[in-house]
């Protein structure tokens, strides 16, 4: 994904994925040193500020009505990382305009903690485009269209 061109968007993120991330930054980890000067938002009302990582500001109100007033203002593309309770509830209030899914060929069975999409609604997806990185690690990129009910349903919301 380094290959990628540099772009420019803000980084969306929960609580949890910033303390995660941003404690992997102070460490020097590996791939973290581009977030650094990129503009983050993290959605909590547990942090407080001052942040410690550079760029990085704190909305402690509803993440859904706030990004839906960021995209109303035509606020820089967005992206999350991690985030997986941010993301249920963006994708729910139909924030979502492209699901971005990278595949790293490794099943965390007996160490994996929750299973990611648990409590997201529904969803068809329709392929944008596909990438393959280094012949194992894939990005997928889909349009996601919230679905009434069950997948197969001829009924689809936009």
């Amino acid at each position: 994904m380094g290959e990628e061109p540099k772009a420019d968007y803000t980084v969306l993120m929960g609580a949890t994925t910033y303390r995660l991330m941003s404690g992997f930054a102070a460490e020097g980890e590996a791939g973290t040193a581009a977030l650094a000067g990129m503009s983050k938002v993290v959605f909590s009302t547990t942090l407080r500020e001052p942040l410690a990582w550079a760029n990085t500001q704190l909305v402690t109100r509803d993440p859904v009505e706030a990004v839906r007033e960021m995209k109303a203002k035509g606020s820089k593309p967005m992206r999350t990382i991690g985030s997986l309770t941010l993301c249920r509830s963006l994708l729910k209030a139909s924030l979502v305009d492209r699901f971005r899914v990278v595949v790293f060929p490794v099943i965390t069975g007996s160490s994996g903690r929750e299973r990611i999409y648990d409590g997201y609604p529904d969803v068809a997806l329709d392929m944008i485009k596909s990438r393959t990185f280094d012949g194992r690690i894939q990005l997928l990129e889909y349009a996601p269209t919230i679905l009434p009910g069950p997948p197969g349903s001829t009924k689809v919301n936009s």
